[in-house]
């Protein structure tokens, strides 16, 4: 049986799916990226934290910047993504620090 979800509850499932995308797998971002595909959700620049070919999570990835564009190489496939680079690049990922304001 199939699992579906509303378009805001796949909103919201996607922004936690993100927030710690470094211990995910390719699988689960292949599910992921086809719920945001089937609800018409953009990713917007949350697709730039994986691989488009591999969709494995970048976790220690080889980056250079030259001529305004960005070049990062995949540590698993070896495959260059690029994009052109913009005023900033925004992930959607925001970091709650604890009351006191330390770890």
């Amino acid at each position: 049986m199939k699992k579906t979800f509303s378009k805001s509850n796949a909103l919201k499932e996607i922004e936690d799916f993100f927030s710690d995308i470094k211990k995910k797998t390719p699988e689960e971002i292949k599910k992921i990226k086809k719920v945001a595909m089937s609800h018409k959700i953009k990713l917007g620049d949350k697709r730039k934290l994986f691989c488009k070919k591999c969709f494995s999570p970048y976790v220690k990835p080889s980056i250079s910047i030259k001529n305004d564009f960005v070049n990062i190489t995949c540590e698993n496939c070896e495959f260059k993504n690029r994009w052109k680079l913009k005023d900033e690049i925004n992930f959607g990922i925001h970091y709650h620090e604890n009351e006191t304001g330390c770890c």
